[in-house]
């Protein structure tokens, strides 16, 4: 397999993975604890939006619906993830996906809280680091956490997939 070929599939399947994990980790905080769920088709909402101009809401729940928001979301959400795993392995390269350690994909999990932080939030009328919602304190460690698990997903799915292709 050519470089090129092996670092796309690493990114594939290790984003989708690390995706995977924080999915896991959001129906668990629902189920034991009650934390409500990321709702991905209000992601697809704001997407959605987009070609027409309209990038920054001042709530993206009033917004008008958009047709297969929620597949838009969802494959929005996981896009995001493979991309966030090759930009690890553009910076690691694929002698650290071929041997995977924790803390190259933990710190890469926890900067991506930058996105939401900055770009998905404030776009969705949530402000920056959730600044505009009731509890943003609580919003903003929820987050945290998130992409923290998200950074373990990216070592677990890591570990995984070179233990498949060795």
């Amino acid at each position: 397999m050519s470089g090129a070929s092996e670092f796309l599939v690493r990114a594939i399947l290790i984003g989708a993975g690390a995706t995977i994990v924080m999915d896991v980790w959001a129906v668990v905080l629902k189920r034991c604890f009650g934390v409500p769920a990321p709702d991905f088709a209000l992601v697809g909402r704001w997407i959605g939006h987009m070609p027409s101009g309209r990038l920054v809401h001042d709530s993206i729940r009033r917004a008008p619906p958009v047709r297969g928001e929620a597949a838009i979301g969802w494959g929005a959400h996981y896009a995001i993830g493979i991309l966030f795993a090759a930009l690890l392995l553009a910076i690691m390269g694929l002698g650290w996906a071929r041997h995977p350690t924790l803390a190259p994909a933990l710190i890469v999990g926890l900067a991506t809280v930058a996105a939401p932080f900055l770009v998905m939030q404030p776009g969705m009328g949530a402000g920056i680091a959730s600044s505009k919602t009731p509890n943003p304190t609580a919003a903003r460690l929820r987050s945290l956490a998130t992409h923290a698990v998200f950074g373990v997903g990216l070592y677990v799915s890591a570990v995984v997939v070179a233990w498949a292709m060795a």
